[in-house]
């Protein structure tokens, strides 16, 4: 799997061929095709597991956060950024490759999405004032910023986005029940 997302960021899920596979993960064709039925099905476990794991650690972020929201959120993206700078294959894999690779893979990075826009969902504080789409609004424009930085090759800084991730998805619930007068 950890092939499948090196030749993957390098080369593009299409021009990735199975022998290009079987050759960087050191392993016979006929191993691969004991475990997966092809290319497809590499690629979503490798995707199923780095997605997993990313959730996993941003979780466990805010177990550590307590009863406070802005810190779980910090937290969170913390544990986001830090997993998208020591997996950049796996990141590009998930947050470029996923997009375009297969209609399948293509729903499992909607699904995907649609977890963290859970995990937000039940961190943040509720507020009428805000439109019903605003953690799906703030779950989408993270990801587009990491995009931009996976896609400019600059996954090793991507914790540098932090501060101004934080402020993005805190923001809007500045002043919301809550949300404090610093949000």
């Amino acid at each position: 799997m950890d092939a499948i997302a090196e030749l993957t960021a390098e080369n593009g899920y299409d021009a990735t061929k199975i022998g290009d596979i079987v050759r960087c993960a050191g392993v016979a064709r006929k191993t691969l095709y004991d475990n997966f039925a092809g290319k497809e099905e590499v690629f979503l476990s490798a995707f199923d597991a780095a997605v997993e794991e990313s959730v996993q650690r941003v979780e466990a972020a805010c177990a550590t956060a307590e009863d406070d929201w802005q810190e779980c959120v910090r937290a969170g993206l913390e544990a986001f950024l830090g997993y998208v700078a020591e997996q950049p294959a796996l990141a590009r894999m998930c947050l470029i490759e996923a997009l375009s690779a297969t209609p399948t893979a293509t729903e499992r990075y909607e699904e995907a999405m649609q977890r963290f826009v859970e995990l937000t969902r039940r961190t943040v504080p509720r507020d009428e004032r805000l439109p019903e789409t605003i953690e799906e609004t703030l779950v989408g424009g993270v990801a587009w910023i990491v995009y931009q930085q996976i896609r400019r090759g600059e996954t090793e800084q991507a914790a540098d986005l932090l501060p101004e991730l934080s402020e993005f998805m805190l923001a809007p619930f500045a002043g919301a029940p809550g949300g404090g007068a610093n949000a």
